[in-house]
C-alpha cells in the first residue's frame, strides 16, 4: 500500500473513533430511557465505588417474559452512562436468559472505542445491574476493571 494509502485509512479510522466519540458524548448528554418505570418486574441499583457512578434500572416485561420497556438513572461518567444508555436501545424483546448471556463485548462493540482497564467497570455497570435485575439479585462479576482515577474517563474520550 502506498503512503497516501495508509494515510486515508488511518484517517478514515480517526473518523469512525471520532463518531463514536460524539455518539458517546451525546448519549451522556441526553441519555435514552432515562428516568424509571412505575411498577416495573425487575429492578435494580448498583454502584461504582472507585468513581461514585450509580445506576438504577427498571425493566418492565410483556406476557411471555420479554423486555417491554426499560429505563435507568443515576450518575455517573460519560462512559457509564452512555453505555447503559445504548444497552437499554437494545434490550426490548429480549428475554431474561438473552440479557444474562449478553458478555461484555456486546457493550464494548455498542460503545465502539477502546476503554482502558480502570474504565472498563464504569463501561460494565450498566450491564450489572441489569443482569443482576433480570436474576433479582446481584450478578456475580469476574472482571470489573481495575481502580483509577476518574477524570481519565473524559481523557479516554478526547484520545
Amino acid at each position: 500500500m502506498s503512503a497516501l494509502g495508509a494515510d486515508r485509512r488511518c484517517a478514515s479510522l480517526e473518523c469512525v473513533d471520532e463518531l463514536y466519540r460524539e455518539q458517546i458524548l451525546e448519549h451522556y448528554k441526553r441519555p435514552h430511557n432515562f428516568g424509571r418505570l412505575e411498577e416495573p418486574d425487575l429492578e435494580f441499583e448498583d454502584n461504582n465505588p472507585f468513581c461514585g457512578d450509580e445506576q438504577h434500572v427498571t425493566i418492565r416485561l410483556d406476557g411471555d417474559g420479554r423486555v417491554a420497556e426499560v429505563a435507568f438513572e443515576g450518575r455517573g461518567c460519560a462512559i457509564s452512562t452512555a453505555a447503559t444508555s445504548l444497552l437499554s436501545d437494545e434490550l426490548v424483546g429480549k428475554s431474561r436468559e438473552e440479557v444474562l448471556r449478553l458478555p461484555k463485548e456486546f457493550v464494548l462493540d455498542l460503545l465502539g472505542i477502546d476503554i482502558s482497564a480502570t474504565r472498563m467497570k464504569c463501561a460494565m455497570l450498566g450491564l450489572k445491574v441489569v443482569k443482576s435485575a433480570s436474576l433479582g439479585e446481584a450478578a456475580e462479576w469476574e472482571d470489573e476493571g481495575e481502580s483509577g482515577d476518574p477524570t481519565e474517563a473524559a481523557a479516554d474520550l478526547k484520545s
